[in-house]
């Protein structure tokens, strides 16, 4: 049986107090309603439509890459409302049609594959996935027949005390036959809020003589629903769990596991080592072996085979080649590569530039647009002054260089092989190979200035 998904996303969202749509708060690095996009698409959906109504044009262009078709709800008249606006979307589907909701994004791939599965079983109808709760207070209980079908699904202020203190409750999970769209034109909306609701299409079906049954979830977890931002961090909470253990058992060592920040595009060799507080980020890859400290935060970068972050070092589109060191306390930025061996200590930033194998540039440096030669030595304090206030420009350092500390390396700049720029140095010209560039005034020292200058003697 073929089936597709809608999932219910054109709601406000007041509770989290945001001017975001509740849809696209983040968990871990994600818009929310890529989670049960993606259980669709893993779920073999045939199509995958999102309802959007508030913020409908972020959430489209959110979700631009994801190959959805997307249907507008003009009103925010209730779920069932919500439903029938993805009818022209799926106007010559005839398969099972499941329905779940943007701000439920734990759902997995095999809960919809086996509630596709109970619909197909049943031939036809409605299947509702249901959840025990110990307190289902604000939940729909599920009231079954006595031949264990559903019967009703009442609200909570609706309840009578008996139905209040069932524990069966509606997750908002559905899986309906091709009837549904037939039947969705029958749910009125004599309610209070005068709005249209999907558990009505449960008596609508009994009513066509058509079978109602309830799927239980296995994993009560996959249904909590993001109203709040505390619900927000819970299921981010779930999310880190997951993520930590998976790839604990995959081989990676993680020191206090639940102080570590992973993201889903993550990729982690075994034998690598994450310290307590690390924040790994977008689509990072750890080779084997690797070891990121403490608190450091890498972003969109690559740390090779037996590389080293060092504690409290941030990294952002960088690459780190086989046994290269950062840190501690030192920044790459976009563009910055540390060949084999290379080293970058405390307080060194490194922007758009190549260091070479062997490199070291142990503390308080700035390479900016340089590419520097195997084996050099970048002394303290050294900068490329790389901007002119228009237009950035290259320094090109040689193989086993050494540039002494406190010197301003002026670009555009070639500093050849071997080349020696000695401490304090404002380079401007080109230094051959094997060269000693020296850039600065003449010292000169006058015996007993100190002591007249306090007398007043010039």
């Amino acid at each position: 049986m073929e089936h597709s998904v809608v999932i219910l996303a054109a709601g406000l969202g007041t509770r989290m107090r945001s001017k975001v749509p509740k849809v696209l708060h983040p968990l871990l690095g994600r818009p929310m309603l890529r989670y049960p996009v993606e259980a669709a698409r893993q779920s073999g959906a045939r199509e995958t439509v999102v309802v959007v109504g508030h913020g409908a044009e972020l959430v489209m262009e959110a979700l631009a890459d994801q190959g959805v078709h997307f249907a507008r709800q003009k009103e925010p008249l209730g779920t069932a409302h919500a439903l029938a606006a993805a009818k022209p979307a799926l106007q010559n589907f005839t398969g099972a049609l499941l329905v779940t909701s943007g701000d439920t994004p734990l759902i997995s791939e095999r809960t919809l594959h086996r509630l596709k599965e109970a619909l197909r079983a049943q031939g036809r109808g409605m299947v509702v996935l249901t959840m025990k709760k110990d307190d289902p207070y604000g939940y729909g209980r599920i009231v079954r027949g006595a031949d264990g079908r559903v019967a009703r699904i009442v609200e909570e202020k609706d309840a009578s005390p008996e139905e209040r203190a069932i524990t069966e409750v509606n997750t908002g999970v559905y899986a309906f036959d091709a009837q549904v769209w037939d039947l969705l034109a029958k749910v009125k909306n004599d309610n209070r809020a005068g709005e249209y609701y999907l558990p009505d299409l449960v008596a609508r079906y009994l009513e066509a003589g058509l079978p109602v049954s309830a799927l239980m979830a296995e994993d009560p977890q996959e249904l909590l629903g993001v109203n709040t931002r505390a619900q927000l961090a819970e299921v981010e909470r779930v999310l880190l769990d997951r993520l930590r253990a998976g790839w604990m058992q995959r081989g990676v060592r993680m020191i206090l596991p639940e102080t570590i920040y992973l993201e889903p595009g993550v990729e982690l060799a075994p034998d690598v080592v994450l310290e307590p507080g690390v924040m790994l980020k977008g689509t990072t890859k750890v080779a084997e072996g690797a070891r990121i400290g403490a608190y450091s935060v890498v972003e969109n970068s690559v740390v090779g085979a037996g590389a080293e972050v060092r504690p409290h070092s941030v990294l952002e589109g960088a690459r780190l080649e086989a046994g290269a060191v950062v840190g501690p306390l030192a920044r790459l930025r976009p563009g910055a590569v540390l060949e084999e061996g290379a080293f970058v200590g405390n307080f060194v930033e490194v922007k758009n530039s190549v260091l070479g194998p062997g490199t070291k540039a142990g503390h308080l440096a700035y390479l900016g647009d340089a590419t520097v030669g195997a084996g050099s030595n970048i002394g303290a304090g050294v900068i490329t002054a790389n901007y002119d206030g228009e237009k950035k420009h290259p320094t090109r350092i040689g193989q086993n260089a050494f540039i002494g500390s406190n010197s301003v390396l002026i670009a555009p700049l070639d500093i050849g092989d071997h080349a020696f720029v000695a401490g304090g140095s404002a380079i401007t010209k080109n230094v051959p190979e094997g060269a000693l560039a020296i850039g600065r005034a003449q010292q000169r020292t006058i015996e007993g200035w100190v002591w007249r200058k306090r007398k007043g003697v010039s």
